[in-house]
């Protein structure tokens, strides 16, 4: 089911003690954890006590330096404007369409399929919106921000300073313990040592968490507006721009609240927000949890070169242009943690150019179908909620009471 896409040895091109390297049994790759011992940093120290000068440095640390200067010079970091218009365009016509099917629908369980299609247009805001708070989209950083702020938090109801504290933190350290923020405990357990400690009914979903993983995310639409509700709330720090964001948010909920409670009966408008709500937390989840669920992780004292931490920890979906339309760009999550301010016409052709650095350097490059991802991210779960189970059953009991 796991079908990596990776490079053969390239044998003798990297001097042994300085080849990254995995140390230990283990028992699947795609839940290892790198630790401090098992890496071999390439760092100046290091180096130099091995190598003459700066040219011999080993490939590795060089990496990413190389790479991104072919990048840049095949003018892959240029901004794609027409692109984002037109795809823009095309959401908010599909948003225009969506609101003249709810009036001319009126009072008609059928409601419930506009609010399915509201739900997959806000995911594909959702998208630009991430896009542009990595600037992407636009060419300055100011006009960026502004982009995002409108997008996030006047379409589609989130909070753009929120996702962006959480998703820097995320991009700086994918998958290490205690850093990125997308593996701590939050109902899904994402490591061991998280699943041991719960407790009570998280513990009992935790058990199952694999196979729950996907009903649970039919709620994850209202916990990002609830989480970016309570960070511009409660949050003490300065937030720039926090009011401007609250205010959007508050226009955005009566201009979407007031229609459907006014206009439809109370128990079909609420039915209505909620398949809004669990579409849009469905596709949300489902684009974002195979990029880097069932991938490495790394240790919180581990250290690793910028390039290999990127891609290990990274997983690219196979498909072409139908899956980069369907996530958003999502599906060249290698390419996107190594080029963040990439517009997302040019990952395709950035794609070619990893894969052949990693070739050259030994670095495994994952790359699998989006069902693929899906098998990988239920069975990484649940081998993790293995961590839940009561310390005082004893599986030979287990078997012979189900024999």
């Amino acid at each position: 089911m796991w079908s990596p896409v990776c490079s053969e040895p390239a044998a003798g091109f990297l001097p042994a003690a300085l080849q990254l390297r995995l140390s230990g049994p283990v028992a699947d790759p795609r839940s290892r954890l790198i630790s401090a011992s098992d890496v071999v940093v390439s760092t100046l120290g290091p180096v130099r006590q091995t190598y003459a000068n700066q040219e011999t440095f080993p490939p590795i640390a060089r990496a990413y330096t190389r790479v991104s200067n072919v990048v840049k010079e095949t003018g892959l970091l240029a901004r794609t404007p027409w692109f984002y218009l037109i795809v823009g365009s095309v959401i908010a016509l599909g948003i225009g369409g969506c609101i003249t099917g709810f009036i001319l629908l009126g009072d008609s369980w059928f409601q419930l399929l506009i609010a399915g299609a509201l739900g997959i247009l806000l995911t594909q805001a959702a998208f630009l919106a991430h896009e542009a708070a990595h600037r992407q989209i636009l060419s300055t950083g100011p006009a960026n921000l502004r982009l995002a702020r409108i997008i996030a938090s006047g379409v589609v109801g989130m909070s753009i300073s929120w996702w962006d504290s959480k998703h820097s933190r995320h991009h700086a350290n994918p998958n290490r313990v205690g850093r990125d923020p997308d593996i701590e405990v939050d109902t899904i357990s994402f490591l061991d040592e998280d699943a041991a400690k719960s407790r009570g009914l998280i513990r009992l979903i935790t058990r199952k968490q694999g196979w729950l993983f996907f009903p649970l995310l039919t709620l994850e639409g209202l916990n990002l507006h609830y989480q970016g509700l309570r960070h511009l709330l409660f949050t003490r720090e300065r937030i720039e721009g926090r009011w401007l964001e609250l205010t959007l948010i508050v226009l955005r909920l009566a201009v979407v609240l007031v229609p459907v409670f006014l206009l439809l009966p109370l128990g079909m408008a609420f039915a209505f927000m909620g398949v809004q709500l669990a579409v849009f937390g469905v596709y949300m989840g489902a684009s974002f949890a195979p990029n880097h669920k069932g991938m490495p992780i790394i240790a919180a004292d581990a250290r690793l070169d910028f390039f290999s931490k990127q891609v290990r920890t990274s997983r690219n979906i196979s498909g072409g242009w139908w899956a980069t339309t369907l996530m958003g760009g999502l599906n060249y999550q290698v390419e996107h943690h190594l080029f963040p301010n990439m517009a997302r016409p040019h990952l395709a052709q950035a794609r070619e150019i990893v894969r052949d650095y990693c070739k050259t350097l030994d670095v495994p490059y994952t790359e699998t179908t989006l069902w693929n991802s899906y098998g990988i991210v239920i069975e990484y779960l649940n081998r993790v909620g293995l961590a839940a189970r009561d310390p005082f059953d004893c599986p030979a009991a287990g078997q012979m009471r189900r024999a």
